[in-house]
Order: C-alpha cells, then sequence, then structure tokens
C-alpha cells in the first residue's frame, strides 16, 4: 500500500492509496484544522456534539476504539477504515477517511482554516486522477515536496533512486513467494542490521524519530549505503533464484553485509562513521523551505 506525506499550512497529513483512492488519516487533519495537542480528544467532543456526524462514522469490524465503540452499522457515506502505515516503531493502523468523508468532517470544524483545507483537499484528489492518466506525475510531485521542504537537489536524486531501487526489490520479493507485511519488516531488518548494525526501529530511535519516514533522514552517505544493500540483495536473490520467506531471509542477510563491509571499509579509511544522529528535524528552521503550492 502507497503511503505519502503530505502538507497543508505546514502541517504534516498522512494519507494512502486504497482501493485507488486517497484516504487520509482522520487526527492529522484535525490536527491541521484545530493546532489541537489532543486530535483524538477534539474528535470525541465532535462526535459527541454532532450526532449526524458520529452517525457518518459508524465504522464496523475494521475500527478500533475509541471511534468505533457502541457504534453498529453505517451511514450513506462509506466508513472510515482503519489502514496500516509505516512507523519508526513498525507498521501500525490509523484511522483512515476517504476524500468525501473528510469534506464530512470539516463541516463540524469550525476553523478559519476549513475553505483552504478544502481547496487544499480537492487540488489531492485532482492530482491523484491525473497521477493513474500519467503516473510519472506521481514522482514530479514527490520530488517536488522534497524540494519545498529545504532538501538539496543532491540528496532529492538520491532519495529518488533510493525509492526506485526499493520498488524493484520489493517486487522481487512479490515473485518469489514473500507475501506478508510482516515478512516484508523482517527481511528489511535484517538488511539493514547486516549494513548499518541496527534494525530500522534501532536507527529510528537512533536519529530521535518517531513517526517519521527514517530514510527521509537518512545523510548521503547512510542513503548510498541503504541502496547497495537493497541492490545486492536483489541481485543475489536473482543469481540464486531464491523461492519463499526463508531463502529470501538470507539472500536478505548477504546483501546488507555486502553493503556493512563496504561501510566499514570506508570508516576505516575515513575515519569517521556512517551511521550519524543527524537527521532532518536538528536542521536549522530556515532550511525547511515550503512552496505556496504546498501550503496552501
Amino acid at each position: 500500500m502507497e503511503t505519502r506525506i503530505a502538507l497543508f499550512q505546514k502541517k504534516e497529513i498522512r494519507k494512502t492509496l486504497h482501493a485507488d483512492e486517497w484516504w487520509f488519516v482522520i487526527v492529522d487533519v484535525v490536527a491541521a484544522l484545530t493546532d489541537s495537542a489532543n486530535p483524538a480528544g477534539y474528535l470525541k467532543d465532535m462526535r459527541r456534539r454532532d450526532p449526524t456526524l458520529a452517525e457518518a462514522l459508524k465504522g464496523g469490524d475494521n475500527l478500533s476504539p475509541p471511534l468505533a465503540d457502541g457504534l453498529k452499522g453505517g451511514g450513506q457515506l462509506a466508513p472510515p477504515l482503519a489502514l496500516e502505515f509505516p512507523t519508526a516503531g513498525g507498521p501500525q493502523k490509523l484511522i483512515c477517511w476517504h476524500t468525501e468523508g473528510i469534506f464530512r468532517l470539516i463541516q463540524s470544524i469550525p476553523s478559519p482554516k476549513a475553505e483552504p483545507f478544502k481547496r487544499w483537499l480537492a487540488k489531492v484528489g485532482y492530482e491523484r486522477v491525473q497521477e493513474i492518466e500519467n503516473p510519472e506525475l506521481a514522482t514530479e510531485r514527490t520530488r517536488a515536496l522534497y524540494l519545498a521542504k529545504g532538501y538539496s537537489d543532491a540528496w532529492i536524486e538520491k532519495r529518488m533512486r533510493s525509492i526506485a531501487i526499493r520498488d524493484e526489490l520489493t517486487d522481487e520479493w512479490k515473485k518469489r513467494g514473500v507475501r506478508e507485511k510482516l515478512e516484508y519488516a523482517i527481511l528489511t531488518a535484517e538488511i539493514s542490521k547486516a549494513a548499518f548494525g541496527l534494525t530500522p526501529s534501532e536507527y529510528a530511535a537512533h536519529k530521535g524519530l518517531k513517526r517519521e519516514n527514517l530514510r527521509d533522514h537518512m545523510t548521503d552517505l547512510e542513503l548510498i549505503f541503504s541502496m547497495l544493500g537493497e541492490a545486492a540483495t536483489t541481485e543475489i536473490a536473482r543469481t540464486t533464484d531464491t523461492q519463499g520467506f526463508l531463502p529470501n531471509q538470507v539472500a536478505a542477510k548477504q546483501g546488507g553485509t555486502v553493503a556493512g563491509n563496504a561501510r566499514r571499509e570506508l570508516e576505516k579509511k575515513s575515519g569517521r562513521k556512517i551511521v550519524s544522529r543527524e537527521n532532518y528535524l536538528d536542521a536549522p528552521e530556515a532550511t525547511k523551505r515550503l512552496s505556496r503550492a504546498s501550503a496552501t
């Protein structure tokens, strides 16, 4: 499942593709519109004040408390769903709603940001239609978002390449019988552990990250060795024709070891560690530029 972070007036809103449509994390939307320190509590109060919203939020088996407690059936809108997102601590299910549902949610939020948000939401939905017709637009918009957030052109080139290498690896895993998300996470952890001595969750903790994407906070060299580990794993899986989870786990460890050996050799020659605590959250605020197009 494809997930991304969208920006509305410098606030991050997580979204994911479900049934070829963007679904947005509800608490992120509430936080962006209200600046509430407790968006889940704010949402609970909204449901209490607005019975029609509570009716629209009726979910069924896919919802988890507190949204689903005491609610049965569904309204005219498709109900919210608990959809999976990658986090620093591993996959996590978050309550999401599609574009039409978010429009209904906005009606119950007395915020001066409501109208700008509606325009932003409509634009995001339209962009999805364009991306279906022309998949290259998705790549262009991802690149533009990184640029708007202040990343350098050189870093963006590496990040875009790392995304392509990761996609190639996961496509290879699919062909070779790796299906479950948990298996993907285990194989990824094998590569990372062999390449850097840290699993992704340990790496994120090392950098002080919480829900943020680890690779968006890697330095140039960290990205390069991450790419090497995954590219090597893909090549090993192909040349040895690995089939099934356990053989691919061996290939993942071998691919990560290729990157780990190269990392250690560079550290020996340069006298500097590759794994760092540096992350984008620590970058000077002046470098975190947001484009007007992304913020409105």
